[in-house]
């Protein structure tokens, strides 16, 4: 069995912010495999991150974050929850939500996720794919069952696209804003929630922005 040394320890503490019994034991596990070890410890994180999401929490704390584009013909607020004052006090919160408030600037969601989509919304874009697809000569004469799994997966990258929790995150394009949400909740131990977001974009539609 490998030796665990406490430079080891620290140094998976130093990667990965777990506690140094936690560590030592992931060490263990792997040999002193310390890229495994880390692997195993984000993965325990973010299953306790799942937990904490669907627990139905009280989250009353948190902040409003801003972003302001250079130019100052675009701003954005975002207001986060999480659940004590000390959580939404630490940098590591804060940081997270600006990071959605610079995704919101630059990608431009419109719902937070798939849940606050109206259903009459949804209708009209399945509507709009349905005639699209119609009008769509490389299409026209496929078997209905096809076009209605055709139309479905444009459906899909349309949540992609408007649907903030399923966009990709601008900085980490490996990563989905849902991905994020779930390390914060591993990195700070509480459930934490993007309640609502407003852009605002000089000489938009208003009308289309509400």
């Amino acid at each position: 069995m490998t030796t665990v040394t406490a430079a080891m320890v620290k140094q998976l503490r130093d990667a990965t912010g777990a506690g140094p019994l936690d560590c030592k034991k992931a060490l263990e596990a792997h040999e002193g495999n310390l890229e495994a070890a880390q692997q195993f410890l984000r993965e325990k994180g973010m299953a306790r991150a799942d937990r904490k999401l669907g627990a139905g929490r009280e989250m009353n704390e948190g902040v409003i974050a801003s972003y302001q584009h250079f130019t100052k013909r675009l701003a954005v607020q975002v207001e986060v929850n999480c659940e004590t004052d000390f959580v939404a006090k630490t940098e590591a919160f804060q940081q997270f939500a600006y990071d959605i408030a610079l995704q919101v600037a630059n990608m431009n969601p419109q719902f937070v996720q798939e849940e606050d989509i109206p259903g009459s919304v949804r209708e009209a874009e399945r509507t709009l794919q349905q005639r699209i697809l119609r009008e769509d000569a490389k299409h026209a004469g496929k078997p209905p069952a096809i076009q209605d799994r055709i139309v479905e997966g444009r459906l899909e990258k349309w949540y992609e696209e408007v649907v903030l929790m399923r966009q990709r995150f601008i900085k980490d394009e490996s990563q989905t804003i849902a991905d994020l949400l779930k390390e914060a909740v591993s990195e700070l131990g509480e459930s934490i929630r993007i309640r609502r977001f407003i852009r605002y974009e000089v000489g938009e539609d208003i009308e289309a922005a509400n």
